[in-house]
Formats: structure tokens, C-alpha cells, sequence
């Protein structure tokens, strides 16, 4: 029997963050996903023109961001299960300041635009993360970074994150201004 999801997209409470669902076709050897469509992406009025992609992948409890840097990205899981964070520091943007939480599987992406800060910590080990970034990353580009464990953001991370266990959090994550400092 052949399952077919056709793609979807939902809008959350921040301003530009799209949490989407690409066409999906699974049959009994497994499932195929669509990650970029381009012509689907523009027909919807999302950026399809991707100049890098990266992927992470981070044990169990890892936390990583949260970032902002001058790109749109498009973020997904190709294996193990992650909890995205994403904060408004947009100064401009009627969101500013809102707060958003996605579980990601494989088969949901986040579109998170410029400005928007971006992070997760891994559920499951060896977690697959994949980054497709609008522009390249160049070494002094402009962006902000957030400390994660602010708790003016009121983020629930799922695991309990150890501050001394760099396995858990990086000293720049740990160190990263809080909300109040921007």
C-alpha cells in the first residue's frame, strides 16, 4: 500500500517562521521526501535558491544555538528527533521577542528567516540536523547568538542540559548574551 502526504505549509506566532511538511511517499520498502521542490517552494512564496547547506550531527541532550545569522535558513532532521527553538530579535518585527518551540522529526522542516534566532537539542543520538542557508556562511558575517538557558525565554528544553558538560552545551552557547542584553 503507498501512503502519499502532499506537502503543507503552517505558520506559527513569529513573523516568517514556517514550520512545512514536504510531499511524503511511503510504501513498504520505506519513505521518500521531498526536502527542496523548488518550483513548490516559489509557488509558495518561500526561497528556493540555497548557496550552502550543512548537516550537525549531535548526541543525545546536545543543545546547539541559538543563532541568528544574516541568512534564511531552512532546517530538517534526516535521522533522530530534535526540539527547535526559535526567537524573534528582529527590532522591526511585530514578533519581536515571541518564542517558538517545534519537535522536529524526519519529514518536518522550519523555514527560519534572517533575524530569527535558531537552535535545538538532539532527543535521540547520532540526530542528523541539515542546514540549507540562503547565503554562504563567511567568517565575521553579521548575526546575534542568544544563551539558550535564559530563562527570561522560558524555553523548555526536554533534557536537562549540564552546564559544565561540553558534550551538552559549548562554552560560546553558555556564554551567548541574554534576551535582556540585546
Amino acid at each position: 500500500m503507498v501512503e502519499i502526504i502532499d506537502p503543507q505549509i503552517a505558520h506559527t506566532t513569529i513573523e516568517g517562521l514556517l514550520v512545512i511538511t514536504p510531499k511524503q511517499v511511503t510504501d513498504e520498502r520505506g519513505t521518500i521526501r521531498e526536502i527542496i521542490r523548488s518550483s513548490w517552494l516559489k509557488e509558495n512564496g518561500i526561497i528556493s535558491d540555497f548557496e550552502q547547506a550543512n548537516s550537525t550531527l549531535t548526541h543525545k541532550g546536545g543543545l546547539r544555538g541559538l543563532h541568528a545569522e544574516a541568512m534564511t535558513k531552512l532546517v530538517t532532521i534526516v535521522s533522530g528527533e530534535a526540539f527547535g527553538a526559535y526567537v524573534d530579535i528582529r527590532e522591526d518585527s511585530g514578533t519581536y521577542g515571541e518564542v517558538v518551540t517545534v519537535n522536529i522529526t524526519p519529514g518536518v522542516m522550519v523555514l527560519v528567516p534572517e533575524g530569527v534566532c535558531n537552535g535545538f537539542q538532539a532527543l535521540a543520538n547520532n540526530t542528523e540536523y541539515l542546514y540549507f542557508f540562503d547565503r554562504e556562511w563567511k567568517p565575521g558575517m553579521p548575526g546575534s547568538a542568544l544563551a539558550p538557558l535564559d530563562p527570561e525565554l522560558g524555553i523548555e528544553w526536554p533534557i536537562a542540559v549540564d552546564t559544565e558538560n561540553r558534550a551538552m552545551i559549548s562554552e560560546k552557547d553558555l556564554t551567548a548574551p541574554r534576551f535582556a542584553e540585546l
